[in-house]
């Protein structure tokens, strides 16, 4: 088997070796959970709940408030006390609706469809139990699913890659439940009458190419492809280089290119909405770093506050610096653990030591270091400066709107400079004025 790759990209410690080997396990809520509105991309949802309302888990609280957006579903059966603004974890404050867990978690019934589904029904059905990207840009699904033309579509990728260090999350689920994952991708397939699925694996883990490889053999639609080990491999973009050689820029979907690409998570969950009609209402956690006295997999319920996944890794350690919602590389920093587990909260991770804040940073050495490794072959430090003196103009030649801001220029950056934080700034700058025409 080949390994495939793309020009490009680091290979930082990964410190997958904290918790990969750690089975996941369910964790109960505690006695109040706070499910926001807004945890996709898209416009929020609106609820169809009020206060003093009794739910039960699995029911529909608040649906899609347009195209792009998600349908919303209880995580415990209780009752709903107020929807009030909550802090979220990328420090935004979002409608949410509060609700009293009554502790019996009595589920929704809802009616399934046998087997052979529509097409119409497979869409419906992910649409209706409120699926989203689970690989961290949380886009319904249902879209996904629905591209201008289907026919067109020639490749669905399971993104399996998990290129972020530290998260096990993707590797659990391919190691505790390849079959459910295998069958997600095999109804998506029906979706798409001439598409081949790809399930894309990092070489890191030969266990999970060697299982899946084992359970597909029979499967003349799907195959294994084996990835190189280096990030940002799980990059949409880059994944469907790897595979088909084929490039998307800033301006195009991956539809746009006869790809589909869905998360190791997303798949699993398509299976369940379209066979159980179970809505997406928890998500595996990986919660690591050499701040966590016991890092683990856990699988939560949306809503659950961050400080009780915390006890349930044991707590942290003393002295504890930074702590992160998702990867080191494009996570976002916490300064507080009182707010929910949301549809996009892949990992909290938690260091002793914060080592960007205790870099010194210096003036751009000219080196070239960060060129070399940007996975889109740009002059990152020619953007940065750019980006300081508020050319626009010149951000936009030098291709700076094709920026995915994964931080691999940080990374390789011997002056410590906060080159992808600069050209996010100018993009959003950019991305203002175009809107205001």
């Amino acid at each position: 088997m080949s390994i495939l790759t793309f020009k490009g990209g680091v290979h930082p410690y990964d410190g997958k070796e904290l918790s990969k080997d750690v089975a996941v396990r369910k964790i109960n809520p505690g006695k109040e959970v706070a499910i926001p509105l807004s945890q996709h991309i898209g416009a929020p949802a609106v609820p169809v709940v009020d206060a003093g309302d009794r739910v039960l888990k699995g029911q529909l609280i608040a649906e899609a408030g347009g195209f792009i957006s998600a349908n919303i579903h209880s995580s415990v059966s209780g009752t709903v006390k107020k929807i009030e603004k909550r802090l979220i974890p990328n420090g935004n404050k979002e409608f949410s609706i509060i609700i009293e867990n009554d502790e019996q978690y009595e589920e929704m019934q809802y009616e399934t469809s046998k087997e052979p589904w529509t097409k119409e029904y497979i869409r419906e059905a992910v649409k209706d139990c409120g699926v989203v990207g689970l690989g961290g840009a949380c886009f319904p699904t249902h879209v996904k699913l629905t591209p201008k033309d289907e026919n067109e579509i020639d490749y669905v990728i399971v993104n399996a890659a998990e290129c972020e260090p530290y998260i096990t999350s993707d590797y659990r689920r391919l190691l505790e439940q390849p079959e459910e994952v295998i069958e997600g991708l095999k109804i998506i397939l029906q979706l798409f009458d001439n598409a081949k699925g790809v399930i894309a694996v990092e070489n890191n883990k030969p266990d999970v190419i060697q299982n899946l490889t084992k359970l597909t053999k029979n499967e003349p639609r799907i195959e294994v492809a084996s990835l190189k080990t280096k990030y940002p491999q799980g990059s949409e973009r880059h994944i469907i280089y790897a595979i088909t050689k084929r490039k998307i820029n800033s301006s195009m979907l991956p539809a746009d290119a006869g790809c589909i690409v869905d998360n190791v998570d997303t798949v699993y969950n398509v299976y369940r909405a379209v066979k159980f009609h179970k809505p997406l209402t928890e998500r595996i956690v990986t919660v690591s770093g050499d701040g966590i006295n016991k890092p683990c997999n856990l699988e939560v319920p949306f809503g659950t506050s961050h400080q009780l996944v915390v006890e349930e890794a044991g707590g942290m350690k003393e002295n504890v610096e930074k702590i992160l919602s998702g990867g080191p590389m494009m996570g976002q920093a916490m300064f507080t653990l009182d707010v929910p587990v949301i549809k996009g909260s892949s990992a909290l991770l938690a260091f002793q030591c914060d080592e960007i804040s205790h870099a010194t940073m210096t003036n751009c050495l000219n080196c070239g270091k960060c060129a070399e490794v940007c996975p889109e072959g740009l002059i990152c430090a020619k953007l940065a400066q750019a980006a300081a003196a508020d050319d626009m103009e010149g951000f936009i030649k030098m291709h700076g709107m094709e920026c995915i801001e994964c931080g691999t220029c940080n990374y390789n950056c011997p002056a410590n400079r906060n080159i992808t934080q600069s050209v996010r700034t100018m993009k959003k700058k950019v991305q203002a004025a175009r809107r205001k025409g």
